[in-house]
């Protein structure tokens, strides 16, 4: 198991080393000029080119590649160009709202997606089985978006349960930190959990078919045990795969949520730096979500093992 894992560690090296490169590739070819809006539209050629040599701009594209790996090296994420601060400290107080978004639409959307797939598979073929898929394909083809407009439109102007906007951390008491991320945590957990859904209910009907299935059920084993001892486990390695991959949407769909809701998580800041042309933010922020994401499909592979005793590594 631990040979596996420095395997597939030192295999996700070249990978971090390849996203490097396209980020900082993309950034640094992307439109619009850092120095430019840093001093201002009435800025002069001299103040500008002061500007480019002092963020290094001047110096050949691979060399400032190979500075910005050295300091990814030594821990060193970087500077905001506006803000003159570290990087790291400016990331440090949005680690929470992220991270508790992340957790609580990770959770949620796992308990819905499985219960409904099982139900659905329980009951394949029936009036609920059909209506539970078409809300799943619903659930999978809304744009995440209108949801989050609705729920605001419906849940928070017009019966006022919750706040339009706005986050309260977990230092304000848990009960209202929950509360000012119900409709957040609500939409992200309804556009995952429907694909988890779908492949629960399929992974389940393939393997109701198996021939230790029908044995199980000729030795007078109840219908529940049929389902969870018996069923359920061989069919949890592709619905473990499809959180794992639902985790990356996340990343990405955090980003929206965050704006549309004033959640001053990483996904709000990237959005920030994307509009300001702060490069070192972005670069910053799609390496740390590519490392996340690469240690995720890491512990994904790790439990196969424990899913199911027929994989050894």
């Amino acid at each position: 198991m631990w040979r596996y894992i420095a395997q597939r560690i030192l295999v996700s090296i070249p990978v971090v080393i390849m996203v490097g490169i396209i980020t900082f590739t993309l950034v640094y070819v992307g439109p619009g000029d850092p120095a430019a809006i840093i001093a201002g539209d009435e800025a002069t050629p001299e103040i500008l080119e002061a500007i480019r040599e002092d963020l290094g701009f001047n110096r050949p594209f691979p060399v400032q590649m190979g500075d910005w790996f050295w300091k990814l090296l030594q821990g060193d994420l970087g500077t905001s160009y506006f803000s003159k601060r570290e990087i790291t400290e400016l990331i440090t107080p949005r680690l929470q709202p992220t991270l508790s978004l992340g957790f609580q639409v990770v959770v949620l959307s796992t308990l819905i997606g499985i219960s409904t797939g099982m139900l659905a598979a329980w009951k394949a073929g029936s009036r609920l089985d059909r209506n539970l898929m078409i809300l799943a394909v619903l659930g999978f083809a809304t744009p995440g978006f209108w949801l989050a407009f609705l729920t605001i439109w419906l849940f928070a102007v017009n019966l006022g349960w919750f706040p339009v906007i706005g986050y309260k951390p977990i230092q304000d008491g848990l009960i209202p930190h929950l509360h000012s991320m119900f409709l957040p945590v609500m939409v992200n957990s309804i556009l995952a959990s429907a694909f988890i859904s779908r492949i629960t209910r399929s992974a389940m009907l393939e393997v109701l078919r198996e021939d230790y299935i029908r044995t199980a059920r000729a030795k007078g084993a109840s219908e529940f045990s049929v389902f969870i001892r018996h069923a359920f486990r061989p069919s949890a390695i592709p619905v473990a795969t499809v959180i794992g991959a639902s985790i990356a949407g996340l990343a990405t769909g955090f980003v929206l949520t965050e704006t549309i809701f004033a959640i001053p998580g990483l996904g709000r800041m990237l959005v920030d730096a994307i509009v300001r042309r702060d490069y070192p933010i972005i670069q910053a922020l799609l390496m740390v979500v590519a490392i996340v994401l690469i240690g995720v499909n890491l512990i994904v592979d790790i439990l196969y093992a424990y899913i199911d005793p027929r994989i050894r590594y």
